[in-house]
C-alpha cells in the first residue's frame, strides 16, 4: 500500500508534468499543426519540380511534428487517467489484473495505471510506412526473372535499360567487369529482345524451317565460345539421333 506522503509526492510530479507539456505545446503552437498550411511557397506555382529536395525536407519535419504531437497528448491522457485514479483511489492498483504495481514502477512512470505484464507499451507495432512496400526489396514485386519461361519485360529490365544513359556508379566502380565503356553498367551483359545467345543471328520461317544464320557480332562471340569448349560443330559433324529433328526429310 502507497503511504500518504508517497502518494502526494507522486501526485505533485503528475501535476508538474502535466503542466510542463501544456507548456511546452502552448510555446510551439502544437509543433505549428494549428497553422494549417505550413509549405512555404517558393515563388512558383509548382516547386517539386526544381525543390524535391526542399519538399522532401517539409514531408519530414511535418511527419515529426505529427509524431511529437501525438506523442505528447498519450502522455497527457495518461496523466489525466493517473490523476482520476487517484481520485477514485484505485490508483497504485492495475487496471486489468487489480495487483500492486510496485513502487519502483510508480517512481519511475508515475502516469502508469497497469503492471508490467499487463502494460499495452509492450506490444511493438510492426506497421511499417507505405512507401515501403514500392520500394523495398528492390526487385522483389516485380522481377520476373526467377519465374519459369518468362520473357517479360518487368522492372528491372526498365532499370537496366535506363541505366544506359547513366546512373551514380562511375566508370571505376565497373572497370573490371566490362569491355566496352558504353556497357559500364549493372548486368550490362544480359540478352535483351531474347533469351538464348544464338536468338539474336539465326532465323527461321513461321513454320519453323529454313534456318539461316545472319553472321554479326554475336554470332563470332557464340561460335569463339563453343571453339573454346572444343564443341563447335555443324549439322553434317553431328550422328544421326541428334540431327534428325532438326532436318526436314519430306
Amino acid at each position: 500500500m502507497l503511504s500518504t506522503q508517497k502518494l502526494a509526492e507522486l501526485r505533485l510530479q503528475l501535476l508538474k508534468d502535466k503542466e510542463d507539456l501544456e507548456e511546452h505545446l502552448k510555446q510551439n503552437d502544437n509543433f505549428g499543426l494549428n497553422r494549417g498550411h505550413y509549405h512555404e511557397s517558393m515563388g512558383e506555382l509548382s516547386s517539386y519540380d526544381n525543390h524535391p529536395a526542399d519538399e522532401g525536407t517539409d514531408l519530414y519535419e511535418r511527419e515529426k511534428d505529427i509524431a511529437l504531437e501525438e506523442h505528447y497528448k498519450l502522455e497527457l491522457g495518461n496523466i489525466s487517467q493517473a490523476l482520476e485514479t487517484m481520485e477514485n483511489g484505485t490508483y497504485g492498483k492495475c487496471q486489468v489484473c487489480g495487483k500492486e504495481i510496485p513502487i519502483e514502477r510508480l517512481e519511475a512512470l508515475p502516469n502508469t495505471i497497469y503492471c508490467k505484464e499487463h502494460s499495452p507499451d509492450q506490444i511493438t507495432d510492426h506497421t511499417r510506412p507505405l512507401e515501403e512496400g514500392v520500394l523495398m526489396p528492390p526487385w522483389g514485386k516485380f522481377d520476373m526473372d526467377r519465374q519459369h519461361e518468362t520473357v517479360a519485360f518487368d522492372a528491372e529490365d526498365s532499370w537496366q535499360t535506363v541505366a544506359q544513359w547513366g546512373t551514380s556508379e562511375t566508370p571505376s566502380d565497373l572497370a573490371f567487369s566490362q569491355d566496352d565503356y558504353q556497357d559500364i553498367y549493372i548486368e550490362s551483359d544480359e540478352n535483351v529482345g531474347y533469351v538464348e545467345d544464338f536468338e539474336n543471328f539465326v532465323g527461321n520461317d513461321m513454320y519453323g524451317k529454313n534456318v539461316t544464320v545472319y553472321p554479326n557480332q554475336q554470332h563470332e562471340q557464340y561460335e569463339a565460345a563453343l571453339d573454346e569448349e572444343g564443341i563447335m560443330t555443324t549439322f553434317g559433324d553431328l550422328p544421326a539421333y541428334e540431327h534428325d529433328p532438326y532436318v526436314d526429310h519430306d
